[in-house]
């Protein structure tokens, strides 16, 4: 392949010739084969001198070669082709042995002796000992040359080197001789030794000296390759298999009958992994800093035999720090009788700390050198204060040094063991949270040098971070008195109080906790609680976890102490009306002192539900059913105790009959000093006269419905001899001033959300009324927002909630803004004693089932054409609008009215549309016929008369009588009558008029044709039929005209129905409040 046939091919003609002329001249230096990848490289001189690097690679399947150069022509050059002619010549300048015959060399093998090996020629490697003359062991170098054996029998050089040790034309050199030798000389490059390259005209020493660790895997993989190690002299060299280490000998000087004032030799000595001590003065230390070393057969201190006559022994060495390197290279250190203190306290530590240090001869006694210890300094003062201070102890035999922590080490310390120091530091406790700011997290973990401790956090470092500092080895000095913490896990014992307080209805509330006997001061353990500390220290120095459930609880119960009581009250305070409260203090502990008349007034309250139900009173024309008992004697027990409440059932379920029973009793009992009071809407002042004349006749009643100017006697005359006296809202805040005047035995609140809002006359006329019973009824407490109940639970029970800004601090806002669940169950179990609501589920299982459905009206053509021209004009409107919602509430409140009258009717809007038929009564009365024609009866309720109107006159038409009511009919009972008795099927209701306080179970159908803001009107009006007394399902239909604002409405409504039933009864939902920006823009979305 080095034919002039195949140059000429590879690089044409006219190169050929001038390479073959350039190979003569002798311009091809530095020539290398690489036989792992064939490539030939070598140096040419080109053309006025200059320097070109040219590499060749020989392609089989083309039968040519590729030339790379750095000349400018770059491949395939003159240069190229000098250096396959150069090459050429070097081989036939190589004798190459006479080849055999073929069919002598396939039996060859049968005819060698086994021990002839492979027939490959070894690569040895050859240690050469330079030490010029009068130099000591350990100076001079070892220089390594790869050799062969030559004619003789001898090792040669000749024909190898480190530059050409992969040059092998003849291919008889043993290929893991060769590896193994490559290995090595990668390993001096790896050092840094070389300059990059072997493959020089000139050949570059390798000394053993020169490498690094790498060596030794490197040296010990040849030796294993059966790589032939010798000297110069033919004498083997062995690499021990095991490492050695460099130790220090320190003898008296003057040897073993120095004394304890002698000086000191101290010596660096190799100790062999046999135990073989040898001086490193006879040894040849490698590397800086030394990592292995070569000893001679005359080295002092070997055992016979252990080196060959001659030969050599290499060794590794275990790592040593720099900072003895200077030491071990160097003679032995003579130490002066005046020095050796120093050298003892100072050096001698250090030196421990980095070598093996021993007493050969045991002429001098060498102090134990005791790792760092970490300190601490602990200097108690008054008031539960510690001062602590830090440092690391460091002991060599008597001598102690104490060193501040922190201190920066310097070169010249030769004490210290910063490495060590950083690990003691590292195996610390982590310190507990509340002492976390006397520890330092970066840039190295640990405690700060210096800290100041006071109260629990002394406590806490006393009692329980100092045993587990001790544990770890850290030394706790202290000076000073120590108090004496003590920390205890007994339960705690909470004391509640309940005493006079010179006000009838207040009482002062005590509340003591003790632990383990010893009082604690409640000040220091609320703030604890409220500021969330996890412990509280006691002056005496006892000290507990306040992470316990019932000191959590008692702050929130105390928290809400506070805020159930006005700002302007002194101390701590409960009102009689606050039995839910008390009870939860009891809980938590036991009553200490109680007053009498709390216990008379709370006590029975609380356990009404544990006691057997009483029967009916005296006077009462009526079989009370289960519940109807247990609600009676619920009030019996507000009236005795003379406090307020809410009787709040489902509607329907009797809730007048249960108060009738109350005043029953209270007649019977002679307790009528004065008439009981009720207050109903005008249009229930009648139904109560009829419900007391049918289930208490023995009641004298008086009914007022018209003011005293226009009754002609005064209120005095016209309630004179009553027992009951009913009259309305209307009534009774336009003569406010007379009824106050009288004097009262009880008051009565029907449908009391006529007094939901606080800030209006009646409401103010109904709290100013002097009774000392009061008594709201109604189904619907909750119907907008939380303010509804506190206004109702203000006139009834005054003292169970504070002001009104601060209900809506403590309570609103957390429940209607946050959904708080925690302050909401705080609200359930307040208002629980003084509030008795059942529902129709709950109580009356023989109540027909009610069914609900939703009928969708989809608008006709015209109908939905005028009501989205409408709905663009007022969106823009309101949207407008509605960020200023208090001042503009009244013009948004009209455009809104005026969209649910389009989805109705658009007539009701403007007469020019009273040609276009309302999609809502086409659907209506469509069903209705159907229902009408089957024999059923129908409730029909909206809350626009003018669209009851209209549907009167499609009525009318279709010759279906009716029965009709609104806020203007005259002579009410008689319309009731009518649809009572089957004249009418159909009853028409204004929402407003007749949503509350009838009777109707006659029907078993209730269409609601558009949906209200307040979903409680709604479920009130549908409890005109769904009630005690009906026998039928009742068939409940809601028309809601299909993508208009009705569906939003819907939507609303379902909203604050949530709200009514998270306060009031026992399921989860979203929580809403009254009618806010939010919800009229997405009435528009």
């Amino acid at each position: 392949m080095l034919a002039d046939a195949v140059i000429r091919r590879s690089v044409g003609d006219d190169a050929w010739r001038r390479g073959a002329a350039y190979a003569r001249e002798g311009r091809v230096s530095e020539l290398s084969y690489v036989r792992s990848t064939g490539e030939l490289g070598a140096v040419v001189v080109g053309s006025r001198r200059r320097i070109y690097r040219t590499v060749a690679v020989y392609d089989r399947p083309a039968a040519r070669w590729w030339g790379e150069c750095s000349c400018p022509v770059g491949e395939d050059c003159k240069h190229a082709a000098a250096v396959l002619v150069a090459a050429r010549q070097d081989l036939l300048a190589t004798p190459a042995a006479p080849r055999a015959p073929d069919w002598e060399s396939a039996l060859a093998d049968l005819v060698e002796p086994p021990s002839s090996g492979s027939g490959l020629t070894p690569v040895g490697l050859q240690f050469d000992v330079e030490q010029p003359g009068g130099r000591a062991p350990s100076e001079g170098s070892v220089r390594l040359r790869p050799v062969v054996p030559g004619a003789r029998g001898r090792w040669v050089r000749t024909g190898v080197s480190w530059r050409n040790l992969e040059l092998d034309w003849s291919g008889m050199r043993d290929p893991a001789h060769v590896a193994a030798l490559v290995a090595l000389q990668q390993a001096h490059l790896a050092a840094g030794e070389g300059t990059g390259s072997y493959y020089r005209s000139a050949e570059v020493p390798v000394r053993l000296e020169e490498f690094g660790p790498a060596l030794w895997p490197a040296l010990r993989q040849a030796a294993d390759d059966g790589v032939p190690l010798l000297t110069t002299r033919g004498a083997p060299v062995r690499v021990a298999d095991r490492p050695g280490a460099l130790t220090v000998d320190v003898r008296g000087d003057g040897g073993t009958g120095a004394g304890p004032e002698a000086g000191l030799r101290v010596q660096p000595v190799l100790e062999l992994a046999d135990g073989a001590r040898v001086p490193v003065g006879s040894v040849r230390l490698l590397g800086s800093p030394p990592h292995g070393a070569a000893l001679a057969s005359t080295a002092d201190g070997l055992p016979a035999g252990a080196v060959p006559e001659g030969g050599l022994l290499l060794l590794p060495l275990q790592r040593i720090p720099r900072s003895v390197e200077r030491f071990v290279t160097g003679g032995p250190v003579h130490v002066p009788p005046a020095d050796r203190d120093r050298f003892l306290t100072v050096f001698y530590p250090a030196l421990h700390r980095a070598l093996p240090v021993r007493s050969s001869d045991g002429s001098v006694e060498l102090p134990e050198v005791l790792p760092p210890q970490l300190c601490v300094h602990l200097e108690h003062s008054a008031g539960h204060r510690v001062r602590l201070t830090w440092s690391v102890r460091y002991r060599a035999g008597e001598s102690v040094r104490q060193v501040p922590l922190g201190t920066p080490g310097g070169a010249a310390d030769a004490v210290r063991d910063l490495a060590a120091e950083e690990q003691v530091l590292r195996g610390l406790p982590a310190p507990p949270a509340r002492l976390l700011r006397m520890w330092r997290v970066a840039p190295k973990a640990g405690p700060m040098p210096v800290a100041e401790l006071a109260g629990l956090d002394a406590a806490v470092l006393v009692t329980d971070f100092l045993p587990r500092l001790a544990d770890a080895g850290v030394l706790v000095e202290m000076t000073g008195e120590p108090p004496e913490f003590r920390r205890t896990d007994a339960v705690p014992v909470v004391e509640v109080s309940a005493t006079d307080g010179g006000d009838a209805d207040w009482f002062d509330l005590g509340v003591t906790v003790s632990v383990d006997g010893e009082d604690i001061p409640f000040a220091p353990l609320f703030a604890a609680l409220a500021a969330g500390e996890e412990h509280l220290l006691l002056p005496s120095g006892t000290w507990f976890d306040v992470r316990r459930p019932e000191f959590d609880r008692l702050r929130k119960l105390i928290e809400e102490a506070r805020a159930l009581q006005d700002a302007d009250r002194p101390g701590l305070r409960i009102s009689r009306y606050q039995a839910g409260l008390w009870d939860e203090l009891v809980e938590l502990g036991v009553v200490a002192e109680q007053s009498a008349r709390w216990s008379s007034d709370v006590r029975a309250l609380l356990d009404v539900d544990d006691t057997a139900p009483p029967t009916a009173p005296a006077g009462l024309a009526a079989q009370l059913r289960p519940y109807q008992l247990q609600g009676y004697q619920w009030l019996s027990v507000l009236w005795d105790a003379g406090l307020g409440g809410v009787l709040a059932d489902d509607m329907g379920l009797g809730k007048t009959l249960q108060a009738l029973a109350l005043v029953c009793r209270a007649k019977a009992a002679g307790e009528l000093t004065a008439p009981v009071l009720v207050v109903a809407p005008t249009s229930v002042v009648s139904n109560w006269a009829r419900e007391a004349e049918r289930f208490a006749p023995g009641l004298a009643v008086a009914t007022i419905e018209a003011t005293g100017r226009k009754r002609g006697t005064t209120l005095a005359e016209a309630v004179d001899g009553a027992d009951l006296v009913v009259t309305s809202y209307t009534l009774l805040r336009l003569g406010e001033e007379d009824y106050r005047a009288l004097p009262w035995s009880g008051l009565v609140l029907d449908e009391a959300q006529f007094v939901k809002n606080h800030q209006a006359k009646t409401y103010a006329a109904a709290r100013r009324l002097p009774a000392r019973f009061k008594l709201a009824i109604t189904g619907t407490p909750v119907e907008n927002n939380l303010m509804d109940l506190w206004a109702m639970l203000s006139i009834v029970a005054p003292g169970l909630f504070p002001s009104p800004q601060r209900f809506t601090e403590h309570y609103r806002t957390p429940i209607e803004k946050a959904g708080d669940p925690e302050v909401l169950a705080a609200l359930r179990r307040r208002i629980r004693p003084l509030m008795r609501r059942r529902t129709k589920e709950q109580v009356a299982a023989e109540l027909p089932p009610k069914q609900e459905q939703v009928l969708e009206v989809v608008l006709n053509p015209k109908h939905r054409k005028i009501y989205d021209t409408h709905l663009q004009q007022e969106r823009r409107k309101v949207l407008g609008l509605v960020d200023d919602l208090q001042q503009h509430r009244f013009t948004i409140f009209r455009s809104l009215t005026l969209l649910r009258q389009l989805a109705l009717d658009a007539s009701l809007v403007d007469d020019e549309y009273a040609d276009v038929r309302s999609s809502k009564v086409d659907a209506f009365l469509e069903h209705l016929q159907e229902v009408v024609a089957e024999g059923h009866r129908a409730l029909v309720f909206s809350s626009f008369t003018g669209f009851l109107g209209t549907v009167r006159a499609r009525l009318d038409a279709a010759g279906l009588p009716y029965a009709y009511l609104d806020g203007s009919t005259r002579d009410r009972q008689q319309t009731i009558e009518e649809f009572r008795d089957g004249r009418a099927p159909v009853f028409l209701i204004s929402l407003k008029a007749g949503g509350f306080g009838l009777n109707l179970t006659e029907a078993d159908y209730v269409y609601v044709l558009d949906p209200w803001w307040n979903p409680a009107a709604e479920a009130q009006a549908v409890d005109r039929a769904h009630r005690i007394g009906q026998d039928k399902t009742v068939m409940v239909y809601r028309l809601v005209a299909a993508d208009t604002i009705e569906q939003k409405v819907v939507a609303l409504q379902a909203r604050k129905r949530d709200l009514f039933a998270r306060v009031l009864d026992d399921e989860a939902g979203a929580l809403s409040g009254a009618l806010t920006a939010e919800d009229i823009r997405g009435l528009f979305d």
